[in-house]
């Protein structure tokens, strides 16, 4: 009498596996990250908060810095202007969300949701990779060429630099989107992260995804790799001409201004390769978080805070734009 009943119930599972194995039955996923913290997680969205409302009031200062002064109309200013616009848009993929959660008892996020977030995270993160390393190149030319820097700087090459970095981002984006999302999702979906990231989300998928996350790693290594390598290479060359000025002061004036670009360069490219450059057992661990903590929320407070706000143009600028009396050198 129960042989029937469970001759149609392996039937209907073996029904099921087929049917996981051609499409998403997953609907939404459970970001769990921080979920173990229990009442620190008010704690946390307080901090959160008030670290978001930072960084977008800092962004939104220099933003309107460089838009009204005069002074800072220059390509390097101008890529620090995309960047901050960048950096705001990032953050508000992941931080508002992130927010909602700490305050939710679920802490789901649909499929689509979840997959529009990543491929927005994904395209504004490749795009700063790839606007520092412009900015890298930017200083390399204004320190080893200053007399002919806006030939090889032009306006236009730096519309087309910035554009690039841009579209070539997003496509980026879009393609690790699709190896991700296009697998079959029938099992486990509580992802161990407070956003849907390439590894954890990856790892819920219901088929071997060895060759989808190699293809991944090929791509971290051409957005994070390449870029830092460029940097360094442009770097090489800015010390090498900094070490032939005669004065002491100009020497240190010039490493000051390399110095700020430098900071965000180690800790943005830093974050980046412990998050997507490792082993894949070395991956989904629970200090992924903190890491990641540095790269979504610290990493686009040091644009406004370190890489702009230390410059003293900007800082005399920014005085202008307040209404704010302005010393004069008396020669």
């Amino acid at each position: 009498m129960c042989s029937a009943p469970s001759t149609a119930f392996l039937m209907k599972e073996d029904f099921h596996m087929q049917v996981f194995n051609r499409t998403t039955v997953v609907t939404q996923f459970i970001l769990v990250g921080f979920s173990s913290l229990g009442e620190l997680q008010l704690l946390l969205f307080v901090i959160f908060l008030l670290l978001y409302l930072t960084i977008l009031v800092a962004n939104a200062t220099i933003m309107a810095v460089i838009r009204f002064s005069w002074t800072l109309h220059t390509p390097m200013y101008g890529f620090l202007f995309i960047l901050s616009f960048s950096e705001s848009c990032y953050t508000f993929v992941i931080i508002p969300q992130l927010l909602v959660h700490l305050l939710s008892a679920t802490k789901t996020i649909s499929f689509v949701a979840c997959a529009t977030q990543l491929f927005f995270f994904l395209g504004f993160a490749c795009t700063n990779c790839f606007l520092i390393a412009v900015m890298g190149y930017d200083r390399y030319v204004a320190i080893c060429y200053p007399l002919r820097y806006t030939l090889p700087m032009s306006k236009r090459l730096g519309l087309g630099l910035v554009s690039l970095s841009g579209v070539t981002g997003l496509l980026i984006a879009l393609v690790a989107t699709n190896l991700i999302c296009d697998m079959p999702f029938c099992g486990p979906n509580r992802v161990n992260q407070y956003f849907c990231d390439m590894a954890p989300v990856i790892k819920l998928a219901c088929k071997d995804t060895h060759m989808k996350e190699l293809a991944l790693f090929t791509l971290s290594i051409l957005v994070i790799m390449v870029p830092f390598l460029l940097i360094l290479i442009s770097y090489g060359f800015i010390v090498n001409t900094i070490l032939k000025i005669p004065s002491a002061e100009g020497k240190r004036k010039a490493f000051a201004t390399c110095a700020s670009h430098l900071t965000v360069v180690f800790v943005h490219y830093g974050c980046a390769s412990i998050l997507y450059l490792r082993p894949k057992s070395k991956s989904a661990s629970d200090k992924d978080q903190l890491v990641a903590v540095t790269y979504t929320v610290v990493t686009p407070l040091l644009n406004p805070l370190v890489c702009s706000l230390r410059n003293q143009e900007v800082k005399t600028a920014l005085k202008r734009f307040l209404g704010m009396p302005v010393a004069t050198k008396v020669i």
